[in-house]
């Protein structure tokens, strides 16, 4: 048979389409499997991470069919997102024209690749249906607590002119844009994901095994679970004075064995004894200047640029031994964690080392340490008072007991965590439903009102938010009093979306206009068994959509605590030794692959050329060498026979060749089952396969080559099913592929191989017949090394049966 890719692929797409082969089944009583690839955003054309990234999904969710599972494998577009608005004010085309017309390029670009997505099932987060759901998953949200709107120092992008979340803060710079972030004041609505924080730790416990390790330390450290002690420094009187009603201030440390070695205090710029300064004027010029310098750095530059600070003129009083002590505003201090002030130990913390002796303040040591700073948890407690002499333990049970005892302070647990800011100035994203009344203050949109729908007749100029300046969308009525009202304008992170989409695939697509979810069909799908992306999302989508599922499970629209059973993080495809991206000029077009090859070469370089969760080298010699390989399939075809049922063969009657060709096939489908189920080492099954086609052609029995070809087939079908699928319906007649059994008479050997060793060292190797006696077998062993016994006394002959043979010699 000759291989025409372009035929079969499309021929097989087709009749995948009308058979409704890819669509999950009504049969609740089916084992199921749910295998989800994080969605792509609707940048235009696919790239070859997603190609690597789906075709891991694919084969898994064909080789689960092919084993009779009811499959899930949906696909959608996280479609809402700043991209849109960029795209709008370059090509000067409608957000939303600009995002559909790539919904519909990409749907193509999935189509040719042959992956078995549910038709049925796909949607796009900008969905107007979809956005009216999450409005009233926020709205319910916002009943229930979990919702609140404050003024806050947020992290802001310059050039996409919104607010970012911590967690979209990459080493200070926007994780869309990658320009720096500074630090702004404005009010914005926030969940609290701080209430989930004991929760979402204990769970990760119950995903050891099935999540990277990596993944999981990353979430841990992110929430930042740690114990220690706070309290409050008051202010002097005469400190006091100049604040006019801040007694003092809170702060949070993990070490309060080292409370006697606190020789400053220092502040974040935003903290509010320093806002309380700059209002009343009373700093400097100089001061002044510089602390709004500070102020305007972004976190990553305040930590990279070295320690800086101002000397607030200010002093407050160490809680134990009532001396003074100064108060200054250090840009290492960080407002997002915990008070945004600190207790410096500068003799046994780096960082509190590194400011003193920049600006020349005192160090105080309380541990016995040679060198300074020490910061390790043990050694002699020395100058602190009560904790003398004792150990790390004891002096920190001590320290905490006394402020306790005293009322000066108390064992806490603080958490690294913050509430998830969700506010963002920009028109394409889901409208937060919220308005702000003059009388009944800021209340939730009616539940009936929903979707609260983008207008489409917006200026898009990249300066502000366009809804902010749209001229009647903000324009409404109370729904509490029905007086006249203001609509909030700012739309919602598209990580909102993207933190529930994987619930709402697993809810049957007939009841989408009633329902969010529909009990029996989630129940049944969820929680997802297998989970497919970038590690780069470890701490971004993972953690909220962990969070999302346990919110709506509190708010009863789900039942599972985990939305992901098991995760799989594929690795980055490189070219050149770097990321492909076009500021680079490396990237691979899907497209002119599958035009030069066919989408199954594509699929087979991409998992041939290293274990998923590795890096890919693209190499463009290897993308020949898996066309090469399919079209060999195809070539040697004609050495099996037609036939719908399997040959019968008396295996004990084959020759050797005939025999190792069996064994190699049938070891490649034994490693199938780790492959597919455990390790998703595809490279690994697809050698197995090579080297099974490689000993069947080193023999002639049609038998043997007819059963090898209908096992390989069923191996590679979920890697190159277009082809699979065409040979199978060639030669046998197959219009599903199936589960096929292991014949163990294939892994018993009529031969044995042992070693020879002469006083230990090895000398040779004999084959000998599985049923040769002892003796038999030494004296073969005797004339494979006869040069090494020849004239020579043999002491002791040593038989490992299976394993080895020892003769020890004289001399």
């Amino acid at each position: 048979m000759e291989y025409k890719a372009k035929n079969i692929e499309y021929k097989w797409q087709e009749i995948w389409k009308k058979d409704g082969y890819s669509e999950p089944k009504d049969d609740y009583t089916l084992p199921k499997k749910y295998i989800l690839s994080m969605f792509p955003y609707p940048s235009g054309r696919l790239h070859m991470g997603h190609v690597r990234n789906y075709s891991i999904g694919d084969a898994l969710s064909r080789y689960y069919r092919n084993r009779g599972y009811n499959v899930l494998q949906p696909i959608g577009f996280d479609s809402f997102g700043m991209p849109a608005e960029n795209a709008a004010i370059k090509h000067k085309i409608h957000p939303k024209i600009w995002t559909y017309e790539n919904i519909d390029y990409m749907i193509k670009e999935l189509d040719s690749l042959g992956f078995s997505f549910s038709k049925k099932r796909l949607l796009a987060t900008s969905d107007p249906l979809y956005t009216r759901w999450e409005q009233e998953f926020f709205i319910k949200m916002y009943e229930k607590g979990m919702v609140y709107r404050k003024s806050a120092i947020v992290n802001w992008c310059e050039s996409d002119q919104t607010v970012l979340a911590n967690e979209q803060v990459e080493d200070g710079k926007c994780w869309r844009c990658g320009n720096e972030v500074v630090q702004k004041e404005m009010p914005g609505y926030y969940l609290k994901i701080t209430d989930y924080a004991d929760e979402l730790l204990e769970c990760l416990k119950g995903l050891e095994g099935k999540w990277p390790n990596q993944v999981l330390t990353m979430q841990e450290n992110w929430i930042g679970k740690s114990f220690g002690l706070e309290f409050e420094f008051k202010f002097d009187e005469q400190s006091k004075a100049k604040l006019d009603g801040i007694d003092g201030f809170k702060v949070f440390t993990t070490r309060p064995d080292t409370i006697y070695g606190v020789s400053y205090t220092a502040l974040a710029p935003e903290h509010e004894v320093i806002r309380k300064l700059l209002a009343k004027g009373l700093l400097s010029d100089e001061k002044a200047s510089k602390l709004k310098s500070i102020i305007n750095q972004s976190p990553r530059e305040r930590q990279t640029s070295g320690k800086d600070g101002v000397a607030l003129d200010l002093h407050v009083i160490h809680p134990l031994t009532k001396e003074k002590i100064p108060v200054w505003c250090a840009n290492f201090v960080l407002s997002g964690y915990g008070s945004g002030a600190v207790m410096a130990v500068p003799a046994h913390d780096e960082r509190d080392y590194e400011f003193a002796t920049t600006f020349g303040l005192d160090i105080k040591k309380v541990i016995d340490a040679n060198e300074l700073p020490y910061c390790e948890k043990n050694g002699v407690y020395i100058n602190s008072d009560i904790i003398n002499g004792m150990d790390y333990e004891n002096a920190s049970a001590a320290i905490i007991a006394k402020f306790e005892n005293d009322n000066l302070g108390k064992r806490i647990t603080n958490y690294k965590l913050r509430d998830w800011g969700i506010s963002r100035q920009r028109y394409w994203g889901a409208p937060i439903p919220m308005i702000h009344c003059p009388k009944c203050g800021v209340v939730a949109e009616k539940l009936e009102n929903l979707p609260v729908a983008l207008p489409e007749d917006v200026v898009i100029t990249g300066e502000g938010n366009p809804l902010d300046k749209h001229p009647s969308f903000k324009h409404c009525t109370c729904p509490k009093c029905g007086a006249e009202a203001r609509r909030e304008t700012d739309t919602m992170d598209t990580f909102f979306e993207s933190s529930w989409y994987f619930a709402r695939y697993a809810s049957d697509e007939r009841t989408w206009e009633q329902v969010a979810f529909d009990k029996k069909s989630v129940d049944y799908w969820m929680n997802v068994d297998q989970y497919i992306g970038g590690i780069e999302h470890a701490i971004l989508h993972l953690l909220y959509a962990r969070f999302f599922q346990k919110a709506l499970r509190d708010l009863g629209y789900l039942r599972d605590s985990e939305p992901f059973a098991s995760l799989l993080t594929q690795g980055m495809v490189l070219k050149d030794g770097a990321k492909m991206s076009k500021s680079k000029g490396n990237t691979v077009d899907p497209d002119d692959i599958i035009a030069k090859y066919g989408a199954d070469t594509a699929r087979l370089f991409i998992l041939f050329a290293a274990p998923p969760q590795k890096e890919l080298e693209w190499n463009d010699s290897a993308v020949d060498g898996a066309f090469k390989f399919i079209n060999r399939l195809y070539d040697r075809s004609d050495k099996a026979y037609k036939t719908t049922t399997l040959p019968a063969i008396n295996h004990a009657n084959l020759s050797k060749e005939e025999k190792y060709a069996r064994l190699k096939v049938y070891e490649a489908l034994k490693k199938s089952k780790d492959v597919f189920e455990n390790s998703f080492a595809f490279n690994t099954l697809i050698a197995a396969c090579m080297e099974a086609l490689n000993a069947l052609n080193a023999q002639e029995n049609a038998d043997i080559w007819t059963e090898g070809y209908f096992v390989i087939l069923n191996l590679l079908e979920p890697i190159i099913p277009h082809a699979c699928w065409e040979l199978s319906n060639e030669l046998f007649e197959l219009k599903n592929f199936i589960k096929i059994d292991l014949v163990d008479e294939v892994f018993v050997s009529d031969t044995i191989s042992l070693a020879i060793t002469v006083n230990g060292k090895r000398r040779g190797e004999i084959e000998a017949s599985a049923n040769a006696t002892q003796n038999e077998v030494l004296q073969m062993a005797k004339v494979a090394v006869a040069k090494w016994i020849e004239g020579k006394e043999i002491i002791k002959e040593i038989y490992v049966p299976n394993k080895l043979v020892n003769l020890v010699i004289k001399g």
